[in-house]
C-alpha cells in the first residue's frame, strides 16, 4: 500500500475508535473526531500531512492508486 491509502486507513480508523470511545467512555472523545476531520481539511487546503511525513520516513511509498488496484 502507498501513502495516500495507509493516510485513509489511518484516518477512518482514528474516526471509528474515537467514536466508539465517546459511546463507551466519555463524549469528549468526539474532539479527537473533530481533530481528524480539521486535519483532512487542512491537508486538502496546504498539502502538507504529517501523517504522510511520518509514513514516508518509515519507508512506505508514495503515489497514487494507480496502477495499483486489482480488479
Amino acid at each position: 500500500m502507498n501513502t495516500e491509502k495507509w493516510i485513509r486507513v489511518i484516518a477512518g480508523s482514528f474516526t471509528l475508535i474515537s467514536v466508539v470511545l465517546a459511546i463507551l467512555v466519555s463524549k469528549w472523545w468526539l474532539l479527537w473526531t473533530a481533530f481528524v476531520g480539521v486535519n483532512l481539511i487542512q491537508s486538502s487546503l496546504t498539502g502538507w500531512c504529517l501523517a504522510e511525513k511520518i509514513l514516508k520516513k518509515l519507508g512506505v511509498p508514495e503515489g497514487c492508486c494507480s496502477g495499483s488496484s486489482k480488479k
